[in-house]
């Protein structure tokens, strides 16, 4: 058994939503991740099992690893096919709004989501929701929106309808949003839903190794360069900076993902209790925190670097050089070293 968190009336509001809809739109954030994407994936599975029209749309296109997952060729890229995406949310009657909090997070969908007559259902976990959503299902203490997902299933009363492909994708979201299940999961219940996905059938080291586990050899050799050449540690402010220029990029024959959790590694260091990853995008510099304890990275990036996020983890962008990003980052390392909210965190840490 797990508990009851989502309130009574947005399940009854939900279940007349879902009920009188015959033709449904799944939608997720730009940059989709694990999380967007198991979620929209296991709420096709699990709708269309329900009889219902359901589309999953996409801002563009996910990591390949994400591809991969049950159902993931029938998710309708906006970028590839911007027509039909605006047709789907047209002629919606109903929109699920899946792991984004602001419809801004949707890039290129913004305007037709905002557009759309539909109702729409918002399941998320990030802080400070603003959609204008019939219901609102927001838990930011949640470790994952596809972990939220599951009890909406469940309140629902869809469990017996999750089949093999939709636990797959649950599953895959809340190993991505927690590091293969390394941070952000101090729920107990988080691991009874985990089984509960195994049960169904989820494999999970087959999700393991495909969305861990599998890189190409520039893949690696740029991972080793940028621990190697590219690394600086601040020991007396407990961070680390990583910073990565187009050029290095396509050195190694950057792809989309090939840097994906690179912010993490020095967070093993000893000391170490947060760490920024800057990558030179064409536009801006992306901006990737991560961090330990209660060290707030998202508080960084909402005041530095036009971002946010959750509390270890956070992303941002810069305008400007590469090497001017890296010199902001550096020059409120000072700064940054007050935000220690708990005592115990420099004890332990630094």
């Amino acid at each position: 058994m797990i508990s009851r968190k989502i309130a009574e009336t947005s399940i009854d509001k939900a279940k007349k939503l879902i009920e009188h809809a015959e033709r449904i739109v799944a939608v997720c954030h730009t940059s989709p991740d694990g999380d967007a994407v198991g979620s929209c994936l296991a709420a096709m599975h699990v709708f269309s099992a329900m009889g219902k029209d359901i589309r999953a749309v996409v801002p563009d296109q996910p990591l390949a690893n994400l591809r991969t997952l049950p159902g993931a060729k029938e998710l309708v890229d906006a970028l590839k096919y911007p027509d039909f995406a605006r047709q789907l949310f047209d002629e919606a009657d109903l929109i699920l709004c899946l792991d984004f909090n602001t419809p801004s997070r949707t890039g290129r969908l913004e305007e037709v989501l905002r557009a759309s007559k539909a109702p729409k259902i918002l399941i998320d976990h990030h802080l400070h929701p603003d959609i204008d959503a019939e219901v609102l299902i927001s838990h930011p203490e949640m470790a994952a929106t596809c972990y939220l997902l599951f009890r909406f299933f469940c309140r629902l009363e869809l469990f017996s309808i999750i089949d093999r492909p939709a636990a797959e994708c649950l599953l895959a979201g809340m190993m991505t949003d927690t590091g293969n299940f390394a941070y952000n999961c101090a729920d107990p219940e988080l691991f009874t839903v985990t089984a509960e996905l195994v049960r169904k059938g989820a494999d999970k080291e087959k999700l393991y190794n495909v969305l861990f586990n599998t890189s190409s050899a520039n893949c690696l050799r740029l991972n080793a360069y940028a621990l190697l050449k590219k690394m600086e540690v601040f020991a007396d402010q407990g961070a680390a900076l990583i910073t990565l220029s187009r050029d290095e990029l396509n050195r190694f024959h950057y792809t989309k993902g090939d840097t994906e959790g690179l912010v993490n590694r020095p967070l093993s260091i000893p000391g170490i209790v947060y760490s920024c990853f800057m990558r030179q995008e064409s536009d801006c510099i992306r901006v990737s925190m991560r961090s330990r304890g209660s060290f707030p990275v998202n508080k960084i990036c909402a005041d530095h670097f036009g971002g946010g996020g959750h509390l270890n983890a956070a992303g941002g962008e810069f305008k400007g050089t590469i090497e001017e990003a890296a010199e902001a980052f550096r020059a409120l390392l000072d700064e940054n070293k007050k935000l220690y909210i708990d005592k115990n965190d420099i004890a332990k840490h630094i």
